[in-house]
C-alpha cells in the first residue's frame, strides 16, 4: 500500500494553476501524487471575460488548455465535476469516481450572489464562465438582429446591474461594440440605450473618488446611463423593477453585483460567510491544518481596516503559491509561511484605449492607465505559459 502522500486541488482558476504549477516545481520525484480537478479542461482568464461578452475580442483568447499549463508527468489532471466534499472521511466526491486526498486545496472560485431580488436567478445572465459569455454575446447580437424585424425598442436596451470592477468594464466594452452592431443591422445608434445600475452610493465602491468621477462621465459620454444608490427590487423576463418604482424595459439583462463562494464549501459543513472560510495565517481552515482553501472560497482580513480582502484574481495568483509551499512543508515536517497579501495596483478598463487605476500612490487614468492593464493581463499570460502563450494570447494594440 503506498504511503505517498495524496494532494488534491479543486478547481483551475487563478489559485488553482499557481498552485499546481508550484507543487511541480517544488516536489522531488515520488514525493507526492497531484491531482487538479477542474469542470472544464481549460484555464479561463476571468478578468479577460467582460471583452469577449460585449464582443470586442474572441473566446479563443479568453482561455488556455490546461494540458499546456501544467506538466502531466507530475500532475494528473481529472476532467470533472466536484459533487461533494467529505472531510471526516478525507474524500471529494465527482460525478464519475472518488478522490481520496491528504492535502486538500479547495479553489473552485465563485458563484453569482443575487441577494435574494426575486427574479434575478432566472432571468439575469452573468458573467461568469465561457458559456455564460458565449450566451450574452448571442444574446444582444440576436437581439439587434430581431428589432430589424419587429421594431421592439427594448431589444435595443442593456441593464447591466451592479457597477462593480466587472459592470463598469463591460459596459465600457458595451459602448466600444453597439455602435458597430447598429452600422451592421442598419440601427440608429441613438435608439439604443445601456443601464448600468447600482445599490451603493457610487460606482466602483473603495475605488479612488477622483478616478470614479473620470470613469463615470468618461462613460456617460460613450452612452452610457448610471442609476447610482439605486437598487433593483425585481427582475421580470422583460425587464427590472428598481426599488423606486420605476420600471426599465430590456431584453438583455446582466447581473454583475455580486459573488459569493461555491455552495460546495457550505454543503461540507465549513463555517463560512457567503460561502467563504475564513483561513488562518498559513491559508488552512481552522481546526484541519490539511485543507486549504484559496480565491473566491477564501476570506481573510486586512489588518489596516478590518475588513475582508475583495477576492481578486491578484489575491488568488499570491495564495497559490503559498498554500503549494506550505503543503511541502508540512509533508517535510518544516515550518510553514505566512501569507502577506501585497496589493500590486488595481486598474479597470472603461473600453478601448481607456482606463483608471492605482499604483502606490499614483492615480493613472486614460491611455496609460489603459497600458497598465495590457501589461498586467499579458503579465499573467507570461507567469503561467511563458513567451509563447503572453505572445499568442496577449493584446499589444
Amino acid at each position: 500500500m503506498s504511503t505517498i502522500p495524496k494532494i488534491v486541488i479543486l478547481g483551475a482558476g487563478y489559485g488553482g494553476i499557481m498552485t499546481a504549477q508550484r507543487l511541480q516545481k517544488e516536489l522531488n520525484y515520488n514525493e507526492a501524487d497531484v491531482t487538479l480537478v477542474n469542470k472544464h479542461d481549460y484555464h479561463y482568464f476571468t478578468t479577460h471575460l467582460h471583452m469577449p461578452a460585449a464582443g470586442t475580442d474572441t473566446l479563443e483568447n479568453a482561455h488556455v488548455s490546461i494540458s499546456k499549463l501544467i506538466d502531466e508527468f507530475k500532475i494528473d489532471f481529472v476532467k470533472s465535476t466536484v459533487k461533494e466534499i467529505r472531510t471526516q472521511e478525507k474524500k471529494v466526491i465527482l460525478e464519475d469516481g472518488t478522490l481520496s486526498y491528504d492535502y486538500l486545496v479547495i479553489g473552485l472560485g465563485g458563484e453569482t450572489e443575487t441577494f435574494g431580488i426575486p427574479g434575478l436567478a432566472e432571468y439575469a445572465m452573468s458573467i461568469r464562465s465561457i458559456n455564460s459569455v458565449r450566451a450574452i454575446r448571442e444574446h444582444i447580437e440576436q437581439q439587434f438582429a430581431q428589432y430589424k424585424q419587429d421594431k421592439r425598442e427594448d431589444r435595443l436596451n442593456v441593464v447591466v446591474g451592479g457597477a462593480g470592477f466587472t459592470g463598469i468594464e463591460f459596459v465600457g466594452e458595451l459602448t466600444d461594440r453597439l455602435p458597430q452592431l447598429c452600422r451592421t443591422h442598419g440601427i440608429d445608434p441613438s435608439l439604443v440605450n445601456i443601464y448600468n445600475i447600482e445599490a451603493a452610493p457610487t460606482a466602483l465602491p473603495g475605488f479612488d473618488p477622483e478616478l470614479v468621477d473620470y470613469a463615470m462621465k468618461l462613460l456617460t459620454k460613450k452612452g452610457v446611463t448610471f442609476k447610482i444608490a439605486t437598487a433593483i427590487k425585481e427582475c421580470t423576463p422583460e425587464s427590472v423593477i428598481l426599488a423606486t418604482g420605476e420600471e426599465i424595459k430590456a431584453a438583455t439583462i446582466v447581473w454583475t453585483g455580486g459573488i459569493r463562494g461555491s455552495r460546495l464549501i457550505e454543503q461540507a459543513g465549513f463555517e463560512s460567510m457567503r460561502a467563504r472560510v475564513k483561513v488562518d495565517e498559513f491559508l488552512r481552515v481552522p481546526g484541519q491544518d490539511n485543507i486549504f482553501i484559496i480565491g473566491d472560497n477564501s476570506l481573510m482580513i486586512n489588518p489596516e481596516n478590518e475588513r475582508p480582502f475583495p477576492p481578486t484574481a491578484q489575491m488568488a495568483m499570491q495564495q497559490g503559491p503559498v498554500a503549494a509551499s506550505n503543503i511541502v512543508a508540512s509533508i517535510r515536517n518544516q515550518p510553514l509561511k505566512k501569507f502577506t497579501y501585497q496589493n500590486k495596483g488595481t486598474v479597470a478598463s472603461l473600453g478601448k484605449g481607456e482606463a483608471i487605476g492605482v499604483v502606490g500612490s499614483k492615480k493613472l487614468k486614460g491611455f496609460w492607465a489603459a497600458q497598465l492593464k495590457k501589461v498586467i493581463d499579458i503579465r499573467w499570460l507570461f507567469i503561467i505559459g511563458g513567451v509563447s502563450l503572453a505572445m499568442r494570447k496577449g493584446k499589444f494594440f
